[in-house]
């Protein structure tokens, strides 16, 4: 193994985030080095046409549109629907990391294993290469743009029987395309985004598409008023809105949109819209209209070649995939983080480790809408941290703000451990310019 020095930063993935942080640093001269362990840049993006494992499937859209999506100073082609599908949004990816010259600094290839902080406050981050290779370098900084869905979260203990259920089970991650299950039937258990985009699609080409249910959430189509909603929750006058207001005129708007979800067969949501994630959707409301889907509360057991759902009905099934998130994991990182001893990411700004001064965090968070602007504005402020513009608090300040960001977000969206990146768009933006 070997051990060098290197350059002054380390970024971590070279996903919309990744590409963003470096994009930062160059602007800025400072050197870097972005660790890659796929054989291209674009992230999730490019993973479905390149039939890697990974959340990426073949009917995958953006969910935001494209003029929001993009890169400031750098938008995505003319030519490019509103929601572009997830092959164009990889050679978008690729073609800003020529524009923004970051390829030289990519090592393709290269996985990270291990990223800890020396006595001296250094971090070595060992990386292994297509090779086998392992190398350990120093750096005075690094940036973990990662993502963090890469560990599948299923049910623990799965339901009764599933043990020898005739058919497959498996997680949205191994799914790919619907044409895979041709003449199968198929049960697609949760209300997420890979949810409903995989029962739409497996709606297709499946026998029977069901849509196991346990909780209700609120379902948002792509535009409101013929709109794209982020371009609404950037609009002047929903930011002068209070949260209340925001709140009254969404609903209001649901209802003359699409009614109420319970008259689709499915749950109502037991809270308050922006209390929890919502799934934005133009797909799976009219897929059910049309009988192509048919949704069913929780499952309660397998029996043989059956799933049997908790109201007592039952259904055949080939396969169930489970859309039921991921675990965030950083297994190359120190334990507690990001995230501390309840689960909860622990950031200051949602960017800054208060406790590991240089390790810093793009991405990690998760705003009702497009997620390109944040990342840039979370770049740069590390970018300024790094040159030596912009100054951090002592760490018992920062703890202090995370306590506080994590008991307003427990009191809105509940103690579960995705809600704590939860960010709304607008003053997380202003926070992060006032820093």
């Amino acid at each position: 193994m070997g051990k060098s020095s290197a350059a002054a930063v380390c970024v971590i993935g070279t996903g919309l985030s990744g590409l963003a942080a470096a994009h930062a640093l160059a602007v800025r001269g400072i050197d870097f080095v972005c660790l890659e362990k796929a054989p291209d840049v674009g992230g999730i993006w490019r993973r479905p046409q390149a039939g890697e494992e990974g959340p990426g499937y073949l009917s995958l859209h953006l969910n935001t549109a494209k003029q929001l999506t993009a890169y400031s100073g750098f938008p995505m082609p003319d030519s490019y629907p509103l929601y572009p599908r997830h092959d164009a949004v990889a050679a978008y990816l690729r073609s800003f990391a020529e524009w923004a010259d970051i390829l030289p600094r990519v090592e393709l290839g290269t996985e990270v294993v291990s990223v800890r902080q020396d006595p001296d406050g250094a971090w070595t981050v060992t990386s292994r290469d297509a090779d086998g290779q392992v190398t350990s370098r120093n750096f005075a900084h690094v940036l973990v743009a990662s993502g963090h869905n890469t560990d599948p979260l299923l049910p623990d203990p799965l339901p009764s029987g599933s043990e020898s259920f005739a058919g497959t089970i498996l997680h949205s991650r191994d799914y790919r395309d619907g044409a895979d299950f041709a003449e199968r039937r198929v049960v697609v258990v949760g209300l997420g985004a890979s949810a409903v985009d995989i029962a739409a699609d497996l709606s297709r080409h499946a026998a029977h598409t069901v849509l196991s249910v346990r909780r209700g959430l609120h379902i948002v189509p792509k535009q409101l008023f013929g709109v794209s909603v982020d371009e609404i929750a950037d609009a002047p006058w929903w930011t002068r809105m209070s949260f209340a207001e925001q709140r009254r005129f969404v609903e209001q708007a649901l209802l003359v949109a699409r009614g109420r979800l319970g008259d689709y067969g499915l749950p109502e949501p037991d809270h308050p819209i922006f209390s929890s994630a919502v799934t934005i959707s133009d797909e799976i409301l009219s897929r059910i209209r049309h009988g192509a889907v048919t949704p069913k509360p929780a499952i309660e057991s397998f029996d043989g070649g059956r799933v049997v759902f908790t109201d007592g009905t039952s259904t055949e099934a080939d396969a169930v995939v489970y859309c039921t998130g991921f675990r965030m994991s950083f297994p190359f990182l120190p334990a507690g983080v990001p995230a501390g001893p309840q689960g909860s990411v622990e950031l200051y700004k949602r960017v800054v480790a208060p406790d590991h001064p240089g390790l810093h965090f793009v991405g990690l968070v998760r705003p009702v809408g497009a997620i390109t602007r944040l990342v840039e504005a979370q770049a740069r402020w590390v970018a300024r941290i790094i040159g030596g513009e912009a100054v951090l608090p002592s760490a018992e300040v920062m703890r202090k703000e995370i306590s506080t960001y994590l008991s307003g977000i427990t009191g809105r969206y509940g103690a579960a451990e995705g809600a704590s990146v939860q960010v709304d768009v607008a003053p997380y933006l202003q926070e992060l310019r006032d820093e």
